[in-house]
C-alpha cells in the first residue's frame, strides 16, 4: 500500500527535477548555449510563440548565438523579444540572420547568477519536501485506518526519505554542475 503512495508522488518529484533543469539550463555561463533563448516567447500570428518553434538556433563560437528564422518575416519579432527578455545580451541581424555576442562575464553577473541557481535548488527542494510531507500525512491516515501496519509505516517512512534523497540529489548535481560553468 505505502509502496503505491510513494510511486504516486514521483512523478511530481521529476516534475520539480524537470522544472529545475529548465530553469539552470537558462542560466548564461561564459559559453553560448541555445537554451538561454529558445523559450523566449515572441508574439506571431497573434500568438506567443518560443523562438525554437520560429528559428534554427545554432552556435558558431563559444561567444555567438546565430539565430535564423524559418520566414524573413520573423527577423523583427524576434530580435524585439530578444531585447525584452534577454537583457546584457546584445543582438544584431545580419542579412537573414540574427546574431548575438554573449559580453564577458563580470564577478558581480557570477554572484548574481549564483544566487539565483540558489533560489532555483531551494525552489525545486520545496517543492518536494512539500509532496513528502503529503505522502506522510497520507501514510499515517492509512496507518491509522488500518489499512497500512504499523511496521510498514517506518519502512515507509525510510522508503520515503530514500526518494526524496535520490531527487534532491539529482538537483544538487544539476546546479553544481552549472555553478562550475559560471565559476570557469
Amino acid at each position: 500500500m505505502y509502496i503505491e503512495i510513494i510511486k504516486a508522488i514521483e512523478p511530481e518529484f521529476e516534475k520539480a527535477v524537470d522544472f529545475a533543469q529548465k530553469k539552470v539550463a537558462s542560466f548564461r555561463t561564459g559559453r553560448a548555449n541555445s537554451a538561454l533563448i529558445e523559450d523566449i516567447k515572441v508574439e506571431c500570428f497573434g500568438d506567443m510563440l518560443p523562438i525554437k518553434q520560429l528559428a534554427a538556433i545554432s552556435s558558431p563560437s563559444g561567444k555567438q548565438l546565430l539565430i535564423q528564422p524559418w520566414d524573413r518575416s520573423y527577423l523583427e519579432l524576434i530580435e524585439k523579444a530578444i531585447s525584452r527578455e534577454a537583457s546584457g545580451l546584445s543582438s544584431r541581424v545580419e542579412g537573414n540572420s540574427i546574431l548575438i555576442t554573449l559580453p564577458p562575464m563580470s564577478e558581480e553577473l557570477r554572484k548574481e547568477l549564483s544566487k539565483a541557481l540558489s533560489q532555483v535548488e531551494n525552489g525545486a527542494k520545496e517543492t518536494i519536501r512539500k509532496f513528502r510531507d503529503e505522502a506522510w500525512t497520507d501514510i499515517q491516515a492509512k496507518t491509522r485506518e488500518g489499512l497500512i501496519r504499523e511496521d510498514d509505516k517506518f519502512k515507509a517512512k525510510d522508503k520515503l526519505q530514500e526518494t526524496v534523497d535520490k531527487y534532491s540529489k539529482r538537483i544538487d548535481e544539476l546546479v553544481s554542475r552549472k555553478k562550475i560553468e559560471i565559476e570557469g
